[in-house]
């Protein structure tokens, strides 16, 4: 039987059963739902906390966050950079390419370009979450599981869109 942990795929099913389980010890040992959105307003915040006190105390947005760094979350995403890192490692999946063929083939070789719209991409999906009240995780996962209609809504647009700006983008 070969490996779980050295193979260069997991099953979809093993996948999604460890998330779904991952997100009943959230709900039950934090009391959360699965999402990792909000830690980038946390980060703001303690950076607005330590700069511009003045400022984050008459900002309800950063006083809701509370300006504190590390929680379960920061947690959660910095253990997610480094699982994805162990996974490629023992899997040998690691890619060292720094353009993707595909974006290459389509909009050429050059990192500074790939990277300037990988970050404007980033900042617009922090920014679309923080409008939906959610990030994929919290209303993919944790609000499709809890079967919440503005979570599946939220999925159909995500996916729609996402099918969409591909067809766009790479229409060859």
């Amino acid at each position: 039987m070969q490996n779980i942990f050295k193979s260069k795929s997991w099953s979809p099913y093993a996948a999604g059963a460890g998330i779904g389980v991952l997100t009943w010890i959230t709900f039950l040992l934090m009391g959360h739902k699965l999402g990792v959105s909000t830690v980038f307003v946390n980060i703001a915040a303690f950076i607005e906390k330590i700069f511009v006190p003045i400022h984050f105390q008459k900002s309800a947005y950063f006083l809701q966050a509370g300006g504190t760094l590390i929680d379960w979350q920061f947690a959660f995403v910095l253990f997610t950079f480094v699982g994805s890192l162990v996974s490629s490692y023992l899997g040998k999946t690691r890619m060292k390419q720094a353009v993707p063929s595909v974006w290459k083939k389509r909009f050429g070789s050059s990192k500074n370009i790939r990277n300037f719209w990988a970050f404007i991409g980033g900042i617009l999906l922090i920014i679309g979450a923080r409008i939906a009240g959610g990030c994929t995780s919290e209303h993919g996962i944790s609000g499709g599981l809890q079967l919440a209609v503005t979570s599946w809504i939220f999925v159909a647009v995500l996916f729609s869109t996402g099918i969409l700006v591909a067809l766009l983008i790479y229409r060859d």
